[in-house]
């Protein structure tokens, strides 16, 4: 079954039929992560309630924690207001990262110079 017409009247695609997702804890509001999705991969989030992406590298489908039990459980989507972005609000289970840190935005931060 195809992405709603409504929802795929909305969307702005990059060249590959890609958006990117944010994927943001539901009750804290914490960045986890960003992957791509395209219609199929949106549509599957929006049936099932389970996080599926689309893997650049790969080349195929994706659900998050089919592999390694990090499982995202879909709390609320919402598109920006130009259509080319997907937020996703999970819960979360486990590492959202595929370094098994908590969310891919662990690194140490950049600095940062404020001006006056």
């Amino acid at each position: 079954m195809p992405l709603d017409s409504k929802i795929a009247s909305r969307l702005k695609r990059n060249g590959d039929g890609l958006v990117p997702a944010i994927v943001q804890q539901h009750d804290t509001g914490e960045v986890l992560m960003l992957a791509w999705m395209d219609d199929e991969a949106l549509h599957r989030t929006l049936t099932t309630g389970r996080a599926t992406y689309w893997s650049r590298s790969r080349g195929e489908y994706w659900v998050k924690g089919d592999t390694s039990g990090h499982v995202q459980h879909v709390r609320a989507v919402a598109l920006d207001c130009d259509g080319d972005t997907v937020l996703l609000k999970v819960d979360q289970v486990g590492a959202a990262c595929h370094t098994g840190d908590r969310t891919c935005f662990d690194a140490a931060p950049l600095e940062v110079s404020v001006a006056p």
